[in-house]
């Protein structure tokens, strides 16, 4: 398996297909979230964390650079600092915010399959802040591209529960645009 090639063809759908939900997504909608249940993120919630879901992981993990504050450890974080309740997570300002933060976080995630290369992505044991446990680091890359596209999901259903007419083709980034 080449991983490089992997990673870089998963990057270019995950991304392609979530830059035209976003394109979907309406100023006057980011307050808004499902109205049942509990810990549902708003619209400008999901569009302020899809840009953290995979190339910002993947840096962590390739370099160890977690954009912490001086003196603090992604390690020492507690585990409700770590994986937030909705309520306690940042919301984007605008769509057009979500739109250049995605692209330059795709951007992100290329360099950083880039910068592992081949042979670290294929042999390296990379335990992750949130799951210690031995995966190799292509896996885990792997894995935050899966967390880009699960998000990408939930707000293809933040836009149908809008009344937007999204279907499989917009889900999966095959809609003319």
């Amino acid at each position: 398996m080449n991983w490089t090639e992997l990673l870089k063809s998963e990057i270019e759908e995950a991304y392609h297909a979530t830059r035209g939900l976003l394109d979907q997504v309406d100023e006057s909608s980011l307050d808004w979230k499902p109205g049942d249940g509990t810990n549902w993120m708003t619209t400008g919630q999901l569009l302020k964390h899809l840009p953290t879901a995979c190339g910002f992981c993947m840096r962590g993990l390739v370099t160890g650079d977690w954009d912490m504050p001086e003196g603090q450890s992604i390690e020492d974080m507690p585990p409700e600092d770590l994986l937030p309740t909705a309520e306690r997570m940042p919301s984007a300002e605008s769509v057009a915010q979500a739109k250049s933060e995605l692209a330059a976080d795709k951007e992100l995630a290329l360099a950083m399959v880039a910068e592992a290369g081949e042979e670290r992505l294929a042999n390296e044991p990379c335990p992750a802040p949130w799951d210690p446990s031995p995966m190799l680091l292509g896996r885990r890359m792997l894995g935050m591209v899966a967390h880009l596209v699960h998000h990408k999901a939930q707000l293809f259903f933040y836009l149908k529960l809008q009344g937007k007419a999204v279907g499989t083709h917009e889900l999966y980034g095959m809609a003319d645009g």
